[in-house]
């Protein structure tokens, strides 16, 4: 071979390295084929052959397929944390605690502190609505008496077993003497002053009472439909019957009782 021939294929083959940096000629046949790749990724030193290791950190190539890195701690993945044994029976034990509670407060609430009651009828309008649901405290008379103008919650002189709700008119050693339809208390000349009933009582023939000791005379809102101590075959309530002081109503809307 002459030195033009040698000077040629040389130049042919210093041509082909240039077309990659670091890539000989036989770079030209695609992996898989037995090819060796170079310094391809333009990194000196970094040798990247097939079954080594690609570009991209932490993924390995496996023939032609690239293969996912194993999960590490540090790249957020979590595994599901299973319940241990019997976690639904610890859970259905704090659903019964809570329960329990729920209905030992309730318990003390309605027992010692407040009374509930629905009035089923109209004997308290305006000022009760049939069907409206209130709150008495039964805590009001532990350290004061009931007052005359009370709206209470007490048991039925005439059957116990029910509750009353009706305004408190004669207080313990009261006189009260209905006339015309008009209430008079201890003799007085005057008529009380009621700007919560209904309407008008309708006359009837005089009544007269006289209140016990320790004893309550009660009255409804509304006159004409209530059946209350004119009516009553017991027509004293005694004050440890007396249940509750009414505060508010609650249902069918807040509101307080006076």
């Amino acid at each position: 071979m002459n030195i033009d021939e040698k000077e040629e294929k040389n130049g042919e083959m210093a041509g082909t390295s240039q077309d990659g940096p670091g890539l000989g000629a036989a770079d030209s046949r695609s992996p898989g084929q037995g090819a060796a790749i170079g310094t391809g990724s333009g990194v000196p030193g970094q040798n990247t052959g097939a079954g080594s290791q690609s570009g991209v950190p932490g993924w390995h190539r496996g023939g032609d397929s690239e293969i996912a890195p194993a999960p590490d701690a540090d790249d957020g993945w979590k595994i599901p944390e299973q319940k241990p044994k019997g976690s639904w029976k610890k859970e259905l034990w704090e659903w019964v605690k809570i329960i329990l509670s729920a209905a030992v407060i309730a318990f003390v609430l309605n027992t010692f502190i407040i009374a509930n009651s629905q009035v089923p009828s109209g004997s308290m309008e305006n000022t009760i609505m049939t069907g409206d649901r209130v709150i008495g405290s039964r805590l009001s008379y532990l350290l004061e008496s009931p007052e005359r103008g009370d709206i209470v919650i007490f048991h039925f002189p005439d059957n116990e077993k029910i509750y009353y709700v009706k305004r408190i008119i004669g207080l313990p050693g009261d006189t009260v003497d209905i006339v015309d339809g008009k209430v008079y208390l201890n003799g007085s000349p005057t008529p009380l002053e009621e700007d919560y009933i209904r309407e008008p009582m309708v006359p009837e023939p005089p009544m007269h009472f006289e209140v016990p000791e320790d004893s309550y005379f009660m009255l409804g809102d509304n006159r004409n439909y209530s059946a209350d101590a004119r009516r009553w075959t017991n027509t004293y309530v005694k004050r440890k019957k007396i249940v509750a002081k009414v505060l508010f109503r609650y249902y069918p809307g807040l509101g307080k009782i006076e």
